[in-house]
């Protein structure tokens, strides 16, 4: 398949680049654990499947046909991101005796991680967008079935993303580990994650409809 490598370095660089999935899945490690990262890390992968197959069946028309849809969904996403924010501004901090266990009292399940993922992707419409742009420019008519192309080039989508997403929620333990010696520090932790995560909400509802 011909361009399989600028395929491949395309999607580097767009999971290189900070976004609200990178910064969820680090600030998932840092405070929930790698356990719960990796939950994130496979509802992330499981949304960039759906958006793939959307993208197959041509979902991404429907935007197209009914900006408002496109605008629904957007604003859905962008409020989900906020409250995220929210959330983590308000959680509590963690005692610094590892001994304590005031705050695994009510600890989040695994599930409940891997939804954060599978909804902080699934409700962003320009990931969809964003499948339904790139995938079509690899596939060749002439070179072999579309169907089987398409499902060669999400794969590798979906597989990818998930090899990066391991990454950060490694990278996010160790932030987890380096903040856990001070509640000034997990305070600090919460703010920079909280922010980030409303801004790029507020970002995605004031970005307008983008087709």
């Amino acid at each position: 398949m011909g361009g399989l490598e600028v395929f491949l370095a395309a999607l580097a660089v767009v999971y290189l680049i900070p976004g609200p999935d990178m910064i969820l899945l680090l600030e998932t490690a840092a405070v929930r654990g790698r356990i719960h990262a990796l939950a994130t890390a496979l509802g992330l992968a499981m949304a960039r499947a759906a958006h793939v197959t959307l993208a197959a069946v041509g979902l991404a028309a429907l935007f197209k046909a009914s900006p408002w849809v496109f605008d629904a969904v957007r604003l859905i996403g962008a409020g989900y991101l906020i409250l995220l924010g929210i959330r983590v501004l308000r959680a509590p901090t963690a005692p610094t005796d590892p001994a304590h266990g005031e705050t695994r009292r009510q600890a989040p399940t695994p599930a409940a991680s891997l939804r954060r993922g599978l909804l902080t992707n699934l409700l962003n419409p320009k990931a969809l967008l964003f499948c339904s742009v790139l995938l079509p420019q690899f596939v060749h008519p002439g070179q072999g079935t579309v169907f089987v192309q398409f499902g060669l080039l999400g794969t590798l989508l979906v597989a990818l993303g998930l090899g990066f997403d391991v990454v950060y929620a490694l990278a996010g333990g160790a932030i987890g580990r380096v903040a856990a010696r001070s509640r000034t520090l997990q305070r600090l932790r919460n703010g920079l994650f909280a922010s980030l995560l409303i801004g790029f909400g507020l970002r995605l509802a004031l970005a307008g409809n983008a087709l």
